[in-house]
This record gives structure tokens, C-alpha cells and sequence, in this order.
């Protein structure tokens, strides 16, 4: 078999409205032009070996296991190639669904469209499956080495393109709204909507978080320092520059115990608790300053109580999580090594923000905090006895989250909503520690310890325990409140004679209303009245330049059918 070409379709396309990340390859079957998948020795043997998971495809039997009755019975290997390519990206964590297989003119070559997720990772799956099932009709195998060193490269084009938790939350929501988006090339941002209705996105920093609110929320000591003086519950603490300032830090903040953190540190990197000895505090501080750019290291009073993280957006506190270090539970048989695998054999672990939850990793870190629990990684624990690998409660260092929102008390929610508004932060992760979120923190000698510009919806999302909360409704809910759009009016123009004359005499009509109009057509793309690129800007780049426009109120979009067959479209939707 011959690979003839392979191209991507990003937009609503010939193949399918609904499917807008199609693969479509042009594929030469060569030898195999006049066999069907019956008539090949083996072949269906050598694909339930390779791929015993094809047997969930349905196909047109409507059934499990349809799709290897048909290979059985004699299918076209296009076809099979098809069914190859949607279960490797299965395999790899990217689920797709959606495939067609339709000769063409030409006898014995197919168009063969594939759903994808990366579109790296649907070319490679493409010449993968080709590549499988070329293997299979000529040995009756494919070499299992391959087929790990495959799923493992598709993975690594998923990871590359990985959007991280929080901005994929708000990416669903947005689609679940009907709202469209477009990934920016600068910094990872996402542009929300079209035109002169869009809001822009950078994790879970939106285009209304103030700058000042975000450098306050980054300086540490300046926001508990702000946070005091309005009478917020804050730690007592101090920063110090050097080592030999850290003796009389400790006697400021009332002694032992304390918090040793860096000055500008996030994620829980180089943070050390409940530290009661100056051994340890040596270290704590060589930690936190080697995490701080600065070099500068906070000394706070370690005060007792549950971690928490309190999510405000738009002044409203939406969820309120519980955050549980990372722990194991003894069985009475297991070493604390043996719990450590088993917790991460959760699949809901995976590495870093993959998954739900982070696998737990062993540094000399936990080895230090094991040895303070009287255990080592070879300790067998009693029944029930419950050993923390962690002393900070991140989710990215394998912690979990234990939904609270129904349970905070009503002071509580005024307070957190006011600190947001006294950071300047439209989204704010507020970290609170105290024995019961349910009473007012002055009664629990509670306090606020950290507040996060560019907070993680994870713990919110998916919590270990208790109910998700739809934490990205609520942003989109203050980025396009009712009844503001988040498109604006597209009028798209195809056809064989007169698309630029009618296109033009649009645009000219709409700009008689006295609205921004931004047009495309075969001399150039326009806004207003000014020239902003010349040539044949018929293609799907350049609607997308002029609905990525902030000053655009109306698009008047001139589409080649050349540029449909080879890209799609350029929006996912017109009104004319």
C-alpha cells in the first residue's frame, strides 16, 4: 500500500459539519486493491492480537464486536486502516470516534477520513494504521515493540499539545455554551468568540484580571502585608534575605513551630511546615531559597488546622475543596513502598496535570517526613494507620480534594469574596487553614495563607470525594453575561462566478449601517476601509484573521471551494 497524500481539515468540511479535526488521507492499496480482509491468510488472527480492543467498535452492525464481524467476513482494508487509526488514539488517551472510508474514481484508491484530537497525533495514527495493516497482510503480525514505541509517540504529540486541566475545563464549557474559540500562538492564550465579542484566556487568568492584582498576588509578604492592615486573619511572618537572619525571624513570629517558603513560589515548591528544630529550618530555608528567584525567603508561624482552597470568581465564592496531602493507609501486610504502587495504579493518576490526580513520587522529601513517623519505605504498616508523604497538600504532588462547599459557613463567604476584591483578582484561589471551614474563622483562630492569581479548577472539578462544581460556568458566566454574544454576524459567500462582486457589494451594504465590517476576497482582506493583506485571501486563514479582530462587528467572508476541500472551513458557523 502507497500513501498518496495526507492533508488536515480544521472546519466544518465535505466529510462532516459536526466533525471539524479530520485527517484525510488519499491511499494507493495497491496489491490489496482487489482483496478483502477475508480472502487475506491470517490477517484477521494477526488483528485480535495486535489490537483485541477493536472488538468495543460497533460499526454498521450496530453491535460490539461489528466491526470485527466484518473483517471476518471481508471488509476493504481502507476500511480496517480507518478502525486501526480512531484505536490507536484511543490507546493513547485521546478518544475519537468518527472515520469514512469511499473509493474514489480511481480504482483501487480510497479517501480515508480520520477523527483527531492532535493533529499530530491523527497523521501519525493515519500512517500508523497503514503501516499495521501492511505488517499484518504480509507476516500475519505486527511486532508488539512497535506497537508500544507507537502508542508511546502518540502520547508524547498529546502531551506536547496539552492544554493543562483548567484551561480544557473552560474549553468544554465553551463548547457546551456554544461559544467558539481559537488557540492564539502567543503564550498559550485562547481567544472566546468572534470579533469584536471576544474574551481572551490564559489558563484561568482571563483578559479582566488586572495586572496589579496579579503582581500582589505573586508578592507573597505584600498581599499578607495588605490582607493585615484591612484586619484579615493572616500568619505572623517576615521575609529575610540571608541564612544568618534566620534565627532572629523565629524569635519574631513567636518561635517554633513555623513555615519556611519562598518569597515568590507557587505549586507548594519549597515550602517546608510545621518545622520545630533549626536543623531542619536550615534546610527548610536552603529549600526555599533555591525555589525563589529572588533568593528571598519567607519565616511565618505554622499554625494548625485543614487545609483549604477557596475558588471566588467575580467576587462570588463558587467551590470550596478540602486538600489532603499525599497518604497511604496501612493493610497489615503491605510496605509503605507496596501502597505507594497501589495508589498510583488509580487511573485516575497520571504524571503531572495529566489526569485527575497526580501519581505520588518519592524524594528525600517523603523519606524525611516518613523518618519523622517513625517508618521507613520498607515499613509495614498496622491496619489503618495512616502515613502522609507529603507535608504540603498540593494536588501536583499527589495530594487529593474533598469537596466543602456546601458546608462553609456564611461569614466565611463574605470574607473570602472581600479579600478578592481587596487583591484585585476577578479569579482568586484563596488558601485557608482551619480546623473547621464551617465556623467563622475568628472563632477557629483561623487564617488566610495564601491567595493565587491563576488559580487550578482540578480539586473543584474532579474532587476526590463530594460533588463536582462547574467552576467554569461561572467564568463564562462573568466573561458573557446574558444577553451578550460571543459572535458576531457572518455572512460566507461560495459558489463559481461573482463571489468578490457580491461579497464586496455586502460588505459595502453592511458598512452603510455604520458597523466595523471585515471582508475577504480574492484581492485582499479589508476591515473597514483599509487594506490588511493583499492577494487571494479566500482561505480559511483569513477568516480567521478577521474574526480573531477585536474591532470587527460584522464579517463578510468569501469562501474558495478550493479551501473547503483542502483545510474546511475557516468558522464553525455563518448566519448567511
Amino acid at each position: 500500500m502507497k500513501i498518496l497524500k495526507i492533508q488536515t481539515l480544521r472546519g466544518p468540511n465535505y466529510w462532516s459539519i459536526r466533525r471539524n479535526k479530520l485527517v484525510l488521507m488519499r491511499l494507493d492499496l495497491e496489491e490489496l486493491a482487489d482483496k478483502t480482509t477475508s480472502e487475506i491468510p491470517g490477517f484477521y488472527e494477526g488483528l485480535t492480537a495486535a489490537l483485541p480492543s477493536l472488538n468495543e467498535h460497533f460499526c454498521s452492525p450496530g453491535h460490539r464486536g461489528g466491526f470485527l464481524k466484518r473483517v471476518r467476513e471481508g471488509t476493504m482494508m481502507g476500511h480496517v486502516i480507518e478502525h486501526v487509526a480512531l484505536e490507536l488514539q484511543e490507546m493513547a488517551g485521546m478518544p475519537v470516534g468518527f472515520g469514512r472510508t469511499r473509493e474514489t474514481a480511481t480504482p483501487g484508491t480510497y479517501q480515508v477520513a480520520i477523527e483527531y484530537q492532535n493533529e499530530q497525533a491523527g497523521r501519525y495514527a493515519a500512517r500508523a494504521g497503514v503501516r499495521m495493516c501492511q505488517s499484518i497482510a504480509d507476516t500475519g503480525t505486527y511486532p508488539a515493540a512497535e506497537l508500544v514505541q507507537d502508542l508511546r509517540d502518540l502520547k508524547e504529540f498529546a502531551l506536547s499539545a496539552a492544554l493543562g486541566p483548567s484551561t480544557e475545563t473552560l474549553i468544554k464549557e465553551a463548547e457546551a455554551r456554544g461559544i467558539p474559540w481559537i488557540p492564539l500562538s502567543a503564550r498559550f492564550m485562547i481567544q472566546l468568540g468572534y470579533g469584536v465579542h471576544q474574551k481572551r484566556i490564559q489558563a484561568t487568568l482571563s483578559n479582566r484580571t488586572g495586572v496589579l492584582g496579579v503582581e500582589l498576588a505573586c508578592d507573597k509578604e505584600g498581599t499578607k502585608n495588605i490582607l493585615g492592615a484591612a484586619g484579615v486573619p493572616v500568619p505572623r511572618g517576615t521575609v529575610i534575605n540571608y541564612l544568618d537572619e534566620l534565627r532572629a525571624a523565629i524569635e519574631d513570629v513567636g518561635g517554633f513551630p513555623i513555615v519556611l517558603k519562598p518569597l515568590d513560589g507557587n505549586h507548594g515548591r519549597g515550602i517546608t511546615i510545621d518545622i520545630n528544630s533549626w536543623e531542619v529550618a536550615e534546610e527548610a530555608y536552603d529549600l526555599a531559597s533555591a525555589a525563589s528567584k529572588t533568593k528571598n525567603v519567607i519565616v511565618e508561624r505554622y499554625y494548625t488546622g485543614r487545609d483549604h482552597r477557596v475558588l471566588v470568581v467575580n467576587g462570588q465564592v463558587i467551590a470550596v475543596a478540602e486538600r489532603v496531602p499525599a497518604n497511604v493507609v496501612g493493610n497489615g501486610n503491605s510496605t509503605v513502598e507496596q501502597l505507594v504502587e497501589e495508589v498510583n495504579r488509580d487511573p485516575q493518576r497520571g504524571d503531572g496535570h495529566d489526569n485527575v490526580l497526580t501519581r505520588i513520587t518519592i524524594d528525600k522529601l517523603t523519606l524525611d517526613l516518613l523518618q519523622k513517623q517513625g517508618y521507613a519505605m520498607d515499613s509495614v504498616l498496622p491496619a489503618g494507620e495512616r502515613v502522609f508523604l507529603r507535608a504540603t497538600a498540593n494536588l501536583s504532588t499527589g495530594g487529593i480534594a474533598v469537596d466543602r462547599t456546601d458546608e462553609i459557613h456564611p461569614e466565611n463567604v463574605w470574607l473570602f469574596s472581600r479579600v478578592a476584591k481587596i487583591i484585585g483578582l476577578d479569579i482568586a484561589g484563596i488558601d485557608v487553614v482551619t480546623s473547621d471551614i464551617s465556623q467563622p474563622l475568628r472563632d477557629t483562630n483561623g487564617v488566610i495563607v495564601e491567595v493565587n492569581a491563576a488559580p487550578g479548577f482540578r480539586m473543584h472539578v474532579a474532587p476526590s470525594q463530594g460533588l463536582p462544581r462547574n467552576v467554569a460556568g461561572a467564568v463564562f458566566d462573568m466573561l458573557f453575561p446574558s444577553p451578550q454574544p460571543s459572535r458576531v454576524p457572518i455572512l460566507a459567500v461560495t459558489g463559481t462566478n461573482g463571489k468578490t462582486t457580491t461579497t464586496r457589494l455586502l460588505a459595502h451594504i453592511v458598512k452603510q449601517t455604520g458597523q466595523v465590517t471585515g471582508y475577504t476576497t480574492t484581492d485582499g482582506t479589508y476591515i473597514g476601509e483599509y487594506l490588511v493583506n493583499s492577494g487571494d485571501n479566500t482561505g480559511p486563514q483569513s477568516a480567521q484573521l478577521i474574526l480573531s479582530d477585536p474591532t470587527v462587528e460584522v464579517a463578510v467572508l468569501e469562501t474558495a471551494r478550493g479551501g473547503i476541500l483542502r483545510s474546511g472551513l475557516g468558522f464553525d458557523q455563518c448566519d448567511v
